[in-house]
């Protein structure tokens, strides 16, 4: 069992967080008293889901912060410059790697990506002080998209 646990570490921090906070309180509840007394399973199942709701919470601010680039490129294409472009290849990156180290993520993405979009126009709007309206209510960008390394989207015609 301490194979298959260290090989999901390896392979799926998430998962491998939210098995473990499971198999602890497993052992909490059922375990020698003697040994597990002198522990408080529960703040330690506690910090181990926290670590998988933080990588969510990378996951969603990367992604939002992906959008809003994307759509700052589209909608000023006047404006474009490096720094947008590292911002976007960083992001997405910084995304890949991540659901490469938690694969469990994938799902997840799909989940929050109206959420994230939301956010991603409501900054967009705000750094550019163009009107929220201009900017699509719905994301238009597919997920392939928003991954693909070359992916930038058309400038919008007026």
């Amino acid at each position: 069992m301490a194979k298959i646990a260290a090989r999901l570490y390896e392979t799926d921090f998430v998962a491998w967080a939210e098995q473990t906070a499971q198999e602890i309180r497993a052992l909490a509840s059922h375990g020698d008293p003697q040994q597990f007394d002198r522990l408080d399973w529960e703040a330690i199942a506690e910090e181990i889901e926290s670590l998988g709701r933080s990588e969510r919470r990378e996951l969603k601010s990367r992604l939002e912060v992906l959008l809003q680039h994307l759509l700052k490129w589209q909608y000023q294409p006047n404006r474009r410059s490096g720094s947008w472009r590292n911002t976007i290849d960083e992001q997405r990156n910084r995304l890949i790697d991540l659901l490469q180290e938690s694969p469990s993520l994938r799902p997840y993405l799909a989940k929050v990506l109206a959420e994230c979009y939301q956010r991603g126009r409501k900054a967009a709007s705000n750094e550019t002080e163009l009107e929220i309206d201009i900017f699509p209510v719905e994301c238009r960008f597919s997920i392939a998209q928003i991954f693909h390394a070359e992916f930038l989207p058309n400038a919008v015609s007026e």
